[in-house]
């Protein structure tokens, strides 16, 4: 599905076709008719609109034909429906600088498209650079956004495990450990993206716009350096998880032993006392509780041992 946007008086408007300052937005469903089209139509070629159909194309700018393209990670929620998957993950999307348009293209619905949509009539579509810069700067904000979500549903799931250890909250925090792992992987490599156009001037930024980048950087170097903190605040929460559970484990089998050791001194006793031969004072009228009150004194002996022990 193509969407083509335009900033008319300070309103976003929607339009037909692709005019000169318009926005162009790609949207799944995703058909190669559709790409050939635009490609032809914007004079794009076609590897550039394609690109975005790998979830795994890695973070990069290049310029064919005087038309810059730049592919960038941003986080999704995960509609996947496999319990053990990550909450969010990262897809890339490919900005497309063309004579006189921008050009968007998704393979998945994004919240920092929309964030973008949102605030398109304030932009200057004859700025296309800045346009560039403002959705990078989306996209920094749902990383954001998502690492604050992500957050807080991390200390209620501890809050939930101190209070009973259970499967599937290890099991959901988890899935905030990969969707991290998603977040640090996709921001280093826009960090270095951003640095490396900072560096080459590829969009060709004047002074106030290389600020706004030089801003950019660092409010990306904040999310990644927040994306790190929770990653080891969560591994060092499991790693204690895990050793509480394993302590409370020994600690049950430690008990359940001392209980076997203190009942195993009665059931030899009777065991003795229930042989079919014979045996001292089995005609005595006290033949029953003998044994009895031996059982009990040897497991009050045994029972007082490990008490005093600390094994019980």
């Amino acid at each position: 599905m193509i969407q083509y946007f335009k900033n008319i008086n300070y309103q976003t408007v929607a339009i037909d076709k692709p005019e000169n300052g318009s926005w162009v937005n790609v949207l799944p469903p995703l058909k190669q008719e559709e790409f050939s089209e635009l490609s032809n139509n914007l004079d794009i070629p076609l590897e550039f609109l394609t690109d975005s159909l790998d979830i795994d194309e890695r973070t990069r700018f290049e310029e064919a034909d005087n038309v810059k393209l730049l592919v960038i990670k941003t986080p999704t929620e995960n509609n996947s429906f496999n319990e053990s998957d990550a909450y969010y993950i990262t897809i890339p999307i490919c900005i497309i600088i063309t004579h006189n348009q921008i050009v968007t293209v998704n393979s998945f619905e994004n919240g920092a498209i929309k964030k973008f949509l949102n605030t398109f009539q304030n932009r200057h579509p004859d700025n296309r650079k800045m346009m560039v810069l403002k959705i990078i700067e989306k996209i920094t904000q749902t990383y954001l956004e998502s690492l604050k979500e992500i957050n807080q549903r991390r200390n209620i799931l501890e809050q939930k495990l101190y209070a009973a250890s259970r499967n599937e909250h290890l099991l959901q925090l988890m899935r905030i450990q990969k969707s991290l792992v998603y977040f640090v992987t996709a921001l280093r490599s826009n960090e270095m993206l951003l640095m490396k156009i900072e560096r080459t001037n590829f969009l060709a930024l004047n002074e106030d716009e290389k600020e706004f980048l030089n801003d950019l950087i660092i409010d990306n170097s904040q999310a990644l350096e927040m994306s790190n903190i929770y990653t080891n605040i969560l591994s060092s929460t499991l790693d204690a998880f895990a050793s509480i559970i394993a302590n409370n484990q020994n600690e049950v089998l430690r008990r359940l032993s001392v209980i076997t050791i203190v009942l195993s001194f009665p059931v030899l006793v009777a065991s003795i006392y229930g042989m079919n031969v014979p045996i001292p004072y089995k005609d005595s009228p006290y033949a029953f509780y003998v044994p009895v009150s031996l059982s009990l004194i040897i497991s009050l002996v045994i029972g007082w041992f490990f008490l005093k022990k600390k094994l019980f």
